[in-house]
């Protein structure tokens, strides 16, 4: 830093990126080992080296912006345009899957017998297990917000409590609709309705979970002093991030449980 005379972060060679396509690489063909052979050994080496790579490119970055200072305010500017663009693309992605549950419903084929839901399917009632999940993830919208505010203000007390309530009402999310698939009386291979069903809302708790592993690497940053009141994007990003999951869910909720059903 003592010759650069430009406040952008020069990035050093990385090999993370090349052990995270090797990890994505050996998860998919892992499942797909896995689903026909049933042998899980790839996926489970897989799934080591991501969390190998999570851990140490994370310590790399939090090195570079908490400690080395190399997140200036034009570095941070440009990865706010880059998690705006990010976001973006995961809105587009969810486009998809309700364009296929509207093209479905809106017009249902002979084949599902007329009608939405099809014939034969039970839906889940939109007023039990749904709901609960929908106060539960608006109720952490709320405590990351205050989070937010409270970093803001310096009250690093507040700050700790409101992250931490964030990543339980997450992780109680997650709980739930683990336990709503495990009852649902409808699998993934039950038609046009199973598939949507499955596929939106399976992605949608992948995304809550990738959003609580990225609250829960924070709290663990505010935890040691690494966020002050005005340089804590990593924090930021993750409230968006959360934001945007949030959103997604009431989308899912008033299209696939309530109107669908």
């Amino acid at each position: 830093m003592t010759h650069q005379t430009h406040p952008f972060h020069m990035v050093d060679p990385s090999p993370w990126p090349l052990t995270g396509a090797i990890a994505a690489l050996l998860m998919t063909s892992g499942l797909a080992i896995w689903f026909h052979f049933n042998k899980m050994i790839i996926l489970i080496i897989g799934f080591a080296v991501l969390l190998l790579t999570m851990i140490q490119w994370w310590r790399d970055i939090i090195r570079e912006s908490t400690y080395q200072g190399l997140h200036t305010s034009k570095v941070q500017r440009g990865l706010r345009y880059g998690m705006v663009l990010f976001i973006t693309s995961e809105i587009f992605f969810f486009i998809g899957f309700f364009w296929a549950f509207y093209h479905s419903s809106l017009a249902p084929t002979p084949e599902l017998g007329g009608q939405w839901p099809p014939s034969g399917i039970t839906p889940l009632n939109p007023i039990e297990v749904p709901l609960l999940n929908t106060a539960v993830l608006l109720a952490s919208g709320v405590t990351v917000t205050w989070t937010h505010h409270a970093i803001m203000a310096g009250l690093r007390k507040e700050s700790i409590q409101g992250l931490t309530l964030t990543v339980v009402l997450g992780l109680y999310f997650t709980a739930l609709q683990a336990m709503e698939y495990y009852e649902a009386p409808f699998t993934i291979s039950d038609g046009v309705y199973g598939s949507t069903f499955f596929v939106a809302t399976g992605f949608h708790g992948l995304h809550v979970i990738i959003g609580s592993t990225f609250l829960l690497i924070c709290l663990i940053r505010q935890v040691t002093f690494h966020f002050t009141t005005t340089h804590h994007f990593g924090f930021e990003a993750a409230a968006w991030y959360w934001h945007f999951v949030d959103v997604v869910w009431l989308f899912l909720y008033i299209s696939i449980y309530w109107w669908g059903s």
